[in-house]
């Protein structure tokens, strides 16, 4: 299956059974695998036989999909997946997550329950909580899953070293889900004080706290207070009864004009709002989540949750990294690899043309690598692929040397054929037969120094020619009755010298590219660094903006918390902010530690 083509219809990501417990299905995780792009997903949570599947199978723009069931009983077991092209973001594909029914009596295992919904807030980037009737006590009592989440999510492997540090769920905003409540069969107007309000103002005046310390408020305030921190981004939609109740046993068989309008228009609203906001699944460090990743993602908070661990999202990064930064690492070396295919004729005139090819296509493989490795461990990623990417260079130097030698040999056999004849035929065997020989030598080595595209070992090859035909011409110099002893012995000086300094010069050339070779390599390694040093500086960057952002969210609940009048609550906010602040300090002084380590390493990679 080709990212582009995603799964045609849903199926089991998580099993659960009462045998196996939690189990991530393999042929989900190959589907998974295939799905190279970023993922929206948006998954859906609430009490069995609510109508959860039908607003899922209405996301995926069809009436059937994932199974609605027409009893008490629920129909979905674990969390089920439909993968599909996203209606409004081109390049992403859109992963739904059908949660199987919370509160199902057949199950009686509110454990159970629990780990579903947290599964469900950890794989997505939009949570839809499906309810029925209102947002009253009651709804928030069902929705009592969210204050276990501080006790089954970590952000940190480390246990917290000091109780002047932040709580992991003060970092929840970071990374958590947007939170859309969907509230089903909805027969109220949405009014207050005599004058109407929108459904988000319904949902937030349903989230307001009261004031008191007694144990029915602090029951009454918990749940409001863990979907105010935990889920800043709120949206809230009211759903009017689809049907008469004899009808709703087969929704998903009636015709448009079965359904009330009014329903329908209700479902298309949710639908555009959820295709349009919902973004990318990402991780804290900003790093956009595919489908492979979506996979791992799940088989790392299952692992961990079938071992008795409680889910850690740093835990999971790190799984994520490993994975990503291998894949990054396979597919740069790659990419190098083939356009250095494409691009390198060989054999090249010189070795400077190869080289700067090679620059060339680094540049690219880098851009290629950094864009998608995670920073974690980055380092040892990267020092595997600059190795490959140094045996693939290697192995072209080699074929280029090999190219040229092959190219410059075949030319020097055609060109002293008729040489050769005449050294066979005697020809130069005779008075002037030596000053006939270099005539003829030196005719055919400027045709060779003229002929194009010879490459690299033009000379080397030329002077290894020469220096087998030497013991030759020498013969033939020594044979020629019409030179005299001085003669003889001056023209093999001269040919003695001819050849020290071809050699000479080939030597030359032969340290100028190694020269060249060894500049080529620091530059490369530089290189490398620069880009490390950019993408730890875009990470340092993206982790601020991060804190900011949780800044910005607890700025808000303060000043929301102050307006009603709980003003230990706001400062308890306020000093959440204050260690916000002091730890972008510490992300700097870590980037500052990086940008050392890398100017260090840079020298033994």
């Amino acid at each position: 299956m080709a990212a582009e083509s995603p799964v045609s219809e849903p199926m089991c990501l998580i099993e659960n059974s009462q045998e196996k417990g939690l189990v991530v299905r393999q042929e989900a995780l190959q589907v998974l695998s295939e799905i190279t792009q970023p993922v929206v997903v948006v998954a859906i949570a609430g009490l069995y036989r609510t109508g959860k599947s039908y607003l899922m199978n209405r996301l995926a723009r069809e009436r059937r999909g994932f199974s609605l069931g027409s009893t008490v009983q629920s129909q979905t077991k674990g969390i089920w997946m439909w993968c599909l092209p996203h209606p409004c973001q081109p390049g992403h594909t859109l992963v739904l997550l059908d949660t199987e029914g919370l509160a199902d009596v057949d199950k009686g295992d509110t454990q159970n329950d629990t780990w579903i919904f947290v599964l469900a807030v950890l794989l997505s980037s939009t949570l839809v909580y499906n309810s029925k009737g209102t947002i009253d006590q009651e709804a928030m009592n069902k929705l009592h899953y969210v204050l276990k989440l501080t006790e089954l999510v970590k952000l940190k492997a480390a246990p917290q070293s000091s109780e002047d540090e932040l709580k992991d769920s003060d970092k929840f905003v970071l990374f958590f889900p947007t939170f859309v409540w969907a509230v089903r069969d909805f027969t109220l107007q949405l009014r207050r004080n005599g004058q109407p309000i929108s459904e988000d103002e319904y949902l937030e005046n349903a989230l307001k706290l009261k004031a008191g310390t007694s144990p029915e408020i602090q029951s009454y305030n918990q749940p409001r207070e863990c979907i105010r921190q935990f889920f800043p981004g709120r949206k809230c939609f009211t759903f009017c009864p689809p049907a008469n109740w004899r009808d709703m046993e087969h929704l998903e068989e009636l015709q448009d004009d079965e359904i009330d309008p009014e329903f329908q228009k209700q479902v298309e609203n949710f639908c555009i709002h959820i295709w349009k906001t919902s973004p990318p699944k990402s991780v804290p460090g900003g790093h956009i989540i595919t489908g492979i990743l979506l996979g791992k993602l799940s088989v790392t908070y299952v692992e961990a949750i079938r071992s008795g661990a409680v889910p850690c999202v740093e835990s999971a990064v790190l799984a994520l990294a490993t994975v990503q930064n291998t894949a990054a690492v396979t597919e740069a070396a790659t990419l190098y690899q083939g356009l250095m295919a494409q691009r390198v004729k060989l054999p090249t005139e010189t070795l400077e043309e190869l080289l700067e090819l090679h620059s060339q296509c680094e540049r690219e493989m880098l851009e290629l690598f950094m864009a998608r490795a995670f920073e974690d461990d980055i380092k040892t990623f990267q020092t595997q692929l600059l190795r490959q990417v140094q045996e693939i260079k290697e192995k072209f130097l080699k074929d280029n040397e090999q190219a040229s030698r092959e190219k410059c040999e075949a030319a020097l056999r055609d060109l002293s054929q008729d040489t050769e004849r005449q050294i066979r035929a005697g020809v130069y065997r005779g008075p002037g037969g030596y000053d006939r020989l270099c005539k003829d030598h030196q005719r055919f080595m400027t045709r060779y120094q003229a002929l194009p595209g010879k490459g690299v070992k033009a000379q080397a090859v030329l002077l290894e020619f020469l220096q087998r035909r030497k013991i030759l011409i020498e013969n033939i110099l020594t044979t020629d009755p019409s030179l005299t002893e001085e003669e003889k012995k001056m023209r093999s000086t001269e040919m003695q010298n001819t050849l020290a300094e071809m050699k000479r010069r080939v030597q030359r050339m032969e340290e100028t590219e190694r020269k060249q070779q060894l500049k080529n390599n620091a530059r490369s390694l530089e290189e490398n660094a620069n880009w490390l040093r950019k993408k730890l500086k875009l990470s340092c960057e993206t982790h601020l903006q991060e804190h900011d952002k949780m800044i910005k969210l607890k700025s808000e609940e303060e000043d929301a918390l102050r307006r009603e009048g709980f003003y230990e609550k706001a400062e308890h906010m306020h000093t959440v902010q204050i260690k916000l602040e002091e730890e972008k300090i510490s992300i700097w002084k870590r980037f500052i530690r990086w940008i050392k380590e890398v100017v260090t390493d840079i020298f033994y990679w």
